[in-house]
C-alpha cells in the first residue's frame, strides 16, 4: 500500500470516529429532551387518564342486583 493509500484510509477512519461521535451525542441529546406532546397525543392522554378515572370511581360503586 503506498503513502496515498494510508492517508486516504487514515482520513477515512477519522471521518467515520467523527460520524460516530456526533451520532452519538446526538442520541444523548434526544434522550435528555424528550420531543413535546402534538396536540393529538396531549388530548387521547388526557381522555385516557378520564376513562381510568371512571372506571376506579365505577369500580368503587356497589352494584346494583
Amino acid at each position: 500500500m503506498n503513502n496515498s493509500q494510508q492517508n486516504e484510509q487514515d482520513d477515512l477512519q477519522k471521518y467515520l470516529e467523527e460520524k460516530a461521535k456526533q451520532e452519538q451525542e446526538q442520541e444523548e441529546k434526544e434522550e435528555q429532551e424528550p420531543e413535546p406532546l402534538s396536540a393529538y397525543d396531549a388530548c387521547v392522554l388526557k381522555e385516557s387518564a378520564k376513562i381510568h378515572e371512571l372506571i376506579a370511581e365505577a369500580k368503587k360503586r356497589p352494584k346494583d342486583e
